[in-house]
């Protein structure tokens, strides 16, 4: 876990010196939202927030720190003894990691004063952009496998310790079953697995015997992984004598497909594996896969049990980053008055919302969700009460909506600097997406073009938004 607390943008040091210098080290409300959809998906989920706030807690300058950045010459001396000093003292509001969400709502609220709120922005974005990603990305894969086993093989591909560790946690969160990360099974609590490599295979004369002393060792898990010379001709036939000895003792094993046409190799397989009696073992493929590739071996009824993937899983695949952005809502003035602020630019698409709000989730009387909806915090979303509400930047569009349920997806999580509750486990956030997905018209889990879920505004936010635009 990083505590060094110059694991923040530079330029959060040198405005952070301007407000300690200027007496403007006020009161502030941050948001942390993103502005589209990665894989041009139709949903996200919301992950890294139990890591984030320990790493809040601990978040402080050491000696070293402090001596590092004197030797800059880029800061006054009372500053750097602020800085020696410095923990964050405010308040968070989250919502629940594990939450399914969607553009430009507050997933993360910082109450804090301007120079704290400041230096912890590198850290929350860096946290849980990536995190979001590779949930995100793990739970579209485990819906296109039909919510197959999944196993996460991702650490040789990883971007960095940091970032293996960080996407296995996030893939078990998004939907993955396991790991193959020893580290991440310890420190996350995690399954882990994985059986042999080609290594392996190539270590003994023949596959027979290589499979037949993995099988001795581990009778109760073997996968033989059978492409390392021939999947057809040599590796499945040595797998299925193997298999044979193993189902006379009672036990089951799997086959492993890494290569090759893994549509036409699964169905060869299938096929020999029941005709040698062996109905019960399962088919696991790996090989570069992604959720385009699943769904349309799945679409032709590729016989497959579970599914091994890596790069994809723990990269991001073709979505390099999630777009998550940090910006002032609410900033106390000289009177003491804390007041709503609003960026405002020439794309509409990149003004803020301002003030401090909360995010309403709405839902029928089936369970399944409607739209969110965007409050200013003092302002409730009342269920059974008939509402309009408004889209974010078009003046004419809204929706007029009876809202069965109304669920607030922001709670306080942090207060004073420290944590209101312990972590939670990531079983129990792994449980809170797959619950949250199925709220959800499986028209928003679409790999293409999926359906628009609404994030709208009530009239009283919608009034303030356009009173700023209409003074600026």
């Amino acid at each position: 876990m990083i505590q060094s607390a110059l694991f923040t943008d530079f330029y959060e040091l040198t405005m952070a010196q301007g407000y300690w210098k200027l007496h403007m080290n006020r009161a502030t409300v941050f948001d942390m939202f993103f502005r589209k959809q990665p894989f041009a998906g139709g949903f996200s989920i919301f992950a890294g927030l139990e890591p984030l706030l320990d790493t809040i807690t601990n978040f402080r300058f050491s000696k070293e720190d402090i001596a590092w950045l004197t030797s800059l010459n880029r800061f006054e001396p009372g500053f750097l003894n602020y800085l020696a000093e410095f923990q964050f003292t405010g308040d968070i509001w989250a919502m629940d990691e594990g939450t399914v969400v969607f553009p430009d709502e507050p997933l993360l609220r910082v109450h804090a004063t301007a120079i704290e709120a400041s230096i912890i922005e590198g850290l929350i974005l860096n946290t849980l952009n990536f995190q979001s990603l590779i949930a995100t990305k793990t739970a579209r894969i485990w819906l296109a496998s039909g919510k197959a086993p999944l196993m996460e093989f991702g650490l040789r591909r990883a971007q960095g310790e940091n970032g293996a560790m960080s996407a296995s946690r996030a893939s078990f969160i998004g939907g993955a079953s396991g790991t193959s990360n020893t580290l991440a099974g310890k420190d996350y609590g995690i399954p882990v697995l994985g059986t042999m490599a080609h290594a392996w295979v190539m270590s003994f004369e023949t596959e027979e015997e290589a499979f037949r002393a993995y099988a001795e060792m581990f009778p109760d898990a073997s996968v033989f992984l059978i492409d390392t010379y021939n999947s057809l001709e040599s590796g499945l036939p040595a797998a299925i004598t193997v298999g044979k000895e193993l189902a006379a003792k009672g036990k089951n094993f799997g086959i492993r497909l890494d290569s090759g046409d893994i549509q036409y190799l699964s169905e060869e397989v299938r096929k020999k594996l029941d005709a040698a009696g062996l109905p019960d073992a399962t088919i696991t493929a790996s090989n570069e896969l992604n959720e385009e590739i699943i769904d349309s071996l799945l679409r032709h009824e590729a016989p497959i049990d579970s599914w091994g993937i890596g790069t994809h899983m723990v990269t991001g695949g073709n979505e390099a980053s999630f777009t998550g952005v940090y910006k002032l809502s609410a900033r106390t003035d000289e009177e003491g008055d804390l007041l709503p602020t609003m960026k405002l630019t020439d794309n509409p698409e990149k003004m803020t919302n301002p003030g401090i709000k909360q995010v309403w989730r709405l839902f029928h009387e089936d369970g399944t969700a409607k739209a969110d909806v965007i409050s200013p915090e003092d302002e409730p979303v009342l269920a059974g009460k008939e509402s309009r509400f408004y889209h974010p930047t078009n003046e004419i569009q809204s929706f007029v909506f009876t809202p069965a349920r109304c669920v607030p997806l922001l709670s306080k999580k942090m207060a004073a600097g420290k944590r209101i509750a312990p972590p939670e486990s990531l079983q129990t956030i792994q449980e809170r997406v797959q619950t949250g997905l199925r709220q959800f018209d499986r028209t928003y889990h679409r790999l293409l073009n999926p359906h628009l879920y609404k994030v709208s505004l009530t009239k009283k936010l919608r009034q303030l938004k356009f009173d700023f635009l209409q003074i600026h």
